[in-house]
């Protein structure tokens, strides 16, 4: 026979199933999805209770294709959320949904799949909420770059974010890039290869800096390709190079930039929220970014975001109730 305390804490433990499970019956059900370049993570909640937190890859994530996009979300719930669970609001951040159009044509898409209010935008629009704020700048810089905010009527306005091959600035594909013109241009100098044309030579696998042209023009897939050797510019950075140098400060002026184009379009950027696994994990990046803010939108505050974004979508899906 379990002992006298055995016997209480299973009571314990059932009546707190019953009152978790009293929880979801009766409190709305909220979700909130952060759909990254390469990961997507889910929360729910009913109430304050977590229902669900789930992480899963981005792959298969189509958002040029409304219809493809909303399916992906209603599976990914359906895999996410208990059995029979029916989300009562619903708010998405989606990797590569620029423009407000492409953002409310999977949203309509949505409501085929669920009989609840939904968002759909960007994934930079949650860096603000996450934070816990209610109005700021959203800057990412990860592999890429961009910068998300809003006029006083609500409308969101995005600059940056056009690609490895056009932009991207600041972010792991631009730093590479601009990496490899500073490397060309001190090649056109005369000048012998420094740390950061070695570096990028060894890995490239090239032999000589002529044939870092044809390296980037033969890669796949040019934002995840060149990216990865983002390390190799600040490591080359540690170890002296001037060239690389300037490449992270100049990185560091064109993230402020996105902040001074918003600022000059009427945007407020008294707060400006700051995510990506670049700027966030390379003290010299962040720094000069914050430098350069100083000194071209002085009311501005860079704040490194410490919540995972999915926490902005969580707090949108709560809005729409």
């Amino acid at each position: 026979m379990p002992c006298p305390q055995a016997r209480f804490a299973h009571r314990r433990s059932t009546q707190r199933n019953d009152e978790r499970g009293s929880v979801q019956d009766t409190a709305p059900l909220v979700v909130g999805i952060d759909v990254g370049g390469t990961k997507t993570q889910l929360r729910a909640f009913a109430g304050d209770t977590l229902v669900a937190d789930h992480v899963r890859s981005s792959s298969g994530w189509r958002p040029h294709d409304p219809v493809a996009a909303a399916g992906w979300l209603a599976a990914l719930a359906a895999d996410a959320l208990p059995a029979g669970a029916r989300p009562a609001a619903l708010a998405v951040g989606g990797h590569a949904c620029e423009t407000p159009r492409q953002c409310t044509q999977i949203r309509t898409a949505l409501q085929l799949h669920f009989d609840a209010p939904a968002l759909v935008v960007g994934d930079a629009e949650l860096l603000v909420p996450a934070a816990g704020l209610d109005k700021g700048v959203g800057l990412v810089a990860g592999t890429g770059s961009v910068a998300v905010g809003r006029f006083a009527d609500g409308t969101p306005v995005q600059v940056g974010g056009w690609g490895a091959l056009l932009g991207d600035e600041g972010g792991a594909a631009g730093l590479v890039r601009e990496a490899v013109r500073a490397v060309w241009a001190a090649h056109d100098r005369g000048e012998k290869p420094d740390a950061l044309a070695l570096a990028l030579l060894s890995g490239f696998d090239v032999p000589e800096v002529p044939a870092l042209g044809a390296a980037l023009e033969h890669a796949t897939a040019a934002s995840a390709d060149w990216g990865r050797h983002a390390p190799a510019v600040f490591a080359a950075a540690e170890a002296g190079s001037p060239l690389a140098c300037t490449v992270i400060a100049e990185a560091g002026r064109a993230l402020a930039a996105l902040v001074e184009r918003l600022a000059a379009r009427g945007v407020v950027v008294d707060d400006v929220v700051v995510a990506g696994s670049t700027v966030l994990a390379q003290p010299s990046l962040y720094d000069a970014f914050a430098s350069a803010l100083a000194d071209s939108v002085p009311s501005a505050r860079p704040r490194p975001l410490r919540a995972p974004p999915v926490d902005g979508a969580v707090a949108m899906a709560r809005s729409l109730l």
